[in-house]
């Protein structure tokens, strides 16, 4: 038996919110673990339904689990709130409507201890549920990836990132006192995976990167993170091609493979941004979505990245023949139909997505 008064070896953090349907499965898959040892922090956001009294359920049969209750602050606010009184060796950041594979924190902690790394980067897999039926299930892994200097971490990055490995928190480990030594915290932003993990990666000299998959992420909510609507979406994600910029001028490790990558991300973005733009949860008008559009296109970053991307399939190249070409109608026809399918298709846009 596990001695709840220890410092444990793994600290699980899970913002809970709207999610009565799913965080019983989420909390049931960490009880499942193989490794014991470990403490888990749900902590409901404020949630207006049943999530918050579903989890006080699991904490009354467990020890191990502790239900944090606060007022609705978002995502980053609340794992921040777990982290300052975590006692755990490492981290491990979960949602609540996911699940995790019964081995998945004593393969992670075994490598960890055997490399004595700082962050342990994993695949994850993504299950898209739409309409009934069986998920379409995707794998996100980059095969092995040479980690074992910094040097050679920062020489393969641009392979994490093609994978979009780097950009979620929950598909890694991370020692809690790296993070402590430096003040890392989630920002209190939308999309606050990235920037947290930036930061992280920043100056992280020990890592593993495994091709092993153990977390899987579930696309199957209509009010979640991942379908929203986002105002602002296209200057964060400006934001975020500069931020991967910057960080690559620090490093000094801009090779060609890595620019073609980061360039090939942005463009790939900017579909993803028409998408978002025309979708019908956009309250401008179609005039004004245009005019947004046009603005979008007119980007000097764009340019530049199309200078460098090579897009790898047939129907990327396709999607990006408007916004190369700077056709505002187009692009916003194309959004229409990318938004379109993603609501009433959403296994075909999964599988559209992933072989982009």
């Amino acid at each position: 038996m596990v001695d709840p008064s220890a410092a444990p070896l793994v600290s699980v953090v899970m913002p809970v919110y709207k999610v009565e349907a799913y965080v019983g499965r989420a909390i049931e898959s960490v009880l499942g673990q193989t490794l014991r040892d470990w403490e888990l922090f749900c902590v409901d956001d404020g949630s207006p339904d049943r999530s918050g009294a579903i989890c006080e359920e699991y904490a009354a049969r467990d020890p191990r689990i502790t239900v944090l209750h606060r007022a609705n602050g978002g995502a980053p606010s609340a794992r921040n709130a777990a982290m300052e009184i975590a006692r755990g060796r490492y981290f491990f950041f979960m949602d609540s409507d996911d699940r995790a594979d019964p081995d998945m924190l004593e393969s992670m902690v075994g490598l960890a201890e055997e490399n004595r790394a700082d962050l342990v980067i994993a695949g994850f897999f993504i299950e898209t549920h739409s309409g009934g039926g069986r998920p379409f299930v995707q794998v996100q892994s980059a095969g092995p990836v040479d980690c074992s200097s910094h040097g050679a971490f920062r020489q393969n990055a641009h392979r994490l990132l093609d994978r979009n490995l780097l950009y979620p928190p929950w598909n890694k480990l991370f020692r809690a006192s790296y993070l402590r030594e430096r003040g890392i915290r989630f920002p209190d932003t939308f999309w606050d995976d990235f920037p947290f993990n930036l930061a992280v990666i920043r100056d992280v000299e020990r890592v593993v990167a495994t091709p092993k998959a153990w977390y899987r992420f579930q696309r199957q909510r209509a009010e979640s993170e991942t379908a929203k609507y986002r105002p602002g979406m296209f200057e964060r994600r400006e934001e975020e091609n500069r931020w991967l910029l910057d960080l690559y001028a620090r490093w000094g490790t801009m090779s060609p493979e890595a620019r073609e990558t980061i360039a090939r991300r942005h463009v790939e973005r900017l579909v993803g941004c028409l998408e978002n733009e025309a979708s019908p949860a956009c309250p401008r008008s179609p005039r004004e979505k245009r005019a947004r559009i046009r603005k979008m296109l007119a980007v000097p970053s764009a340019r530049e990245s199309f200078r460098h991307a090579r897009p790898r399939s047939l129907h990327m190249r396709l999607l990006l023949l408007p916004v190369r070409m700077r056709w505002t109608w187009g692009c916003y026809l194309e959004g229409t139909l990318l938004s379109f399918v993603r609501r009433r298709f959403g296994r075909l846009f999964a599988r559209l997505k992933a072989s982009r």
